[in-house]
């Protein structure tokens, strides 16, 4: 970074301190991970410099000859890697391509049934907090009391009654596989769209380790910095009947000008998505993810739906008598970085947070494996269970050092 380095030394220093700082702690956040060098490469390219509106072919600015290349080569391959039948790289964000979805079909006020926050939904699902709520009325399912999973059997009855729309399916603190043909059966029943969010879950599902949604869904986005190892952005797949209203519904709809080195990031991380690198590391993601569980169940933590089967572990700590707030910034002072989650019985009490979520993509990606994981869980419960000893933080901290100096991220794809 040398020519940071000699503009801006203070941001410069930044930089190094984040890079550092990544290196040295065990990132549990279930919405990271830890990108090849190749795709930094990327984003720093001088794809940065060029403005494109449209796509690729219809431009309305000259000197896109590169730049078209690269959708196009995004495109076969986001295609061929997830068997999409139309596929549009343009979205900024997970949330952008969500309303994207909702404005290429729904009109403002129509129904859509979606999965609750705190039993494992996302804001753009229509929480209340979101501007989605704002331009559709929103219904949410909900998980079942004793199994604390999607109740397909209460999920048909309120689509039935509400006779929705638009049904979505996905979550962000989900821990449980989603039943996509279930969903779409329940979708058809009442001639509603169905949306599948895979955002956490993409690189899970583009190694095949987890079932697909594609088949099932009228609709799917994603984002390519969670399980999928890439760059920032937005994706959407979608059946080929509804290609012209999305991308018209992504430009000019609702977007301007589209992040070339975000679009060259996801054709990258398309391509090494299909090498046995980055499905070794998903298939250890899951492992990982079950061993942990294990672990903290047998410390007597209480899991969520008592399980995992996908990168995510959540932990409710009420009976621990810690709230997420302060287990998050014990953990953190520690060198563990994971992030305070609401449960599903936080529901009747706003603003009560009592969990914490677990993410063991970004530990896998540094080749992390159960041995390991043993050794996380009993590093979380040392810190956790003394939340008043500076000294156990201290040795935490040091043990955490070591185990990362042991697993460097190192992401040079063809090592």
């Amino acid at each position: 970074m040398k020519y940071l380095r000699n503009d801006d030394p203070e941001l410069a220093q930044m930089a190094a301190d984040e890079e550092k700082r990544l290196e040295n702690t065990l990132n549990l956040i279930a919405a990271e991970s830890h990108c090849p060098r190749s795709i930094l490469e990327v984003l720093g390219s001088a794809f940065n410099t060029k403005t494109i509106e449209g796509y690729p072919g219809n431009r309305f600015h000259a000197g896109c000859i590169y730049v078209d290349q690269v959708e196009n080569l995004a495109i076969k391959r986001g295609k061929t890697l997830f068997g999409a039948e139309h596929i549009n790289v343009q979205p900024h964000s997970g949330t952008s391509a969500n309303l994207a979805v909702y404005f290429s079909v729904l009109n403002t006020g129509d129904k859509v049934l979606s999965m609750s926050l705190p039993h494992g939904g996302h804001l753009s699902h229509g929480h209340k907090a979101s501007i989605t709520s704002r331009c559709f009325d929103f219904s949410h399912y909900k998980v079942h009391p004793k199994t604390e999973q999607i109740d397909y059997d209460q999920v048909r009855k309120m689509a039935r009654s509400l006779q929705p729309k638009m049904i979505v399916v996905g979550a962000s603190s989900y821990p449980r596989l989603l039943d996509y043909e279930k969903m779409g059966k329940i979708a058809k029943e009442v001639s509603a769209f169905l949306l599948a969010d895979m955002a956490h879950l993409a690189g899970l599902v583009a190694a095949k380790v987890i079932p697909s949604p594609v088949p099932h869904c009228d609709f799917v986005t994603f984002t390519c910095y969670k399980t999928m190892m890439g760059g920032r952005g937005g994706v959407i797949l979608c059946k080929k009947r509804f290609a012209k209203r999305l991308d018209q519904t992504i430009f000019p709809g609702c977007q301007g000008t589209s992040a070339v080195n975000l679009i060259a990031a996801k054709a990258l991380i398309f391509k090494l998505a299909q090498t046995d690198k980055f499905m070794r590391v998903q298939k250890k993601t899951l492992e990982n993810a079950k061993a942990l569980a294990k672990n903290f169940k047998e410390k007597g933590y209480r899991i969520i739906s008592g399980g995992t089967d996908n990168h995510q572990v959540l932990i409710d700590l009420t009976c621990k008598k810690i709230s997420g707030k302060a287990a998050e910034e014990s953990l953190e002072s520690a060198g563990i970085i994971l992030n305070r989650n609401v449960v599903p019985e936080d529901e009747e009490n706003p603003g009560k947070v009592s969990g914490i979520r677990i993410g063991t993509n970004a530990v896998s990606a540094r080749g992390m494996g159960k041995p390991q994981m043993d050794r996380i869980a009993d590093l979380v419960d040392q810190v956790l269970m003394n939340p008043e000893k500076i000294q156990v933080y201290k040795k935490v901290k040091h043990d955490v050092l070591t185990l990362c100096n042991a697993f460097p991220i190192g992401m040079e794809w063809s090592k």
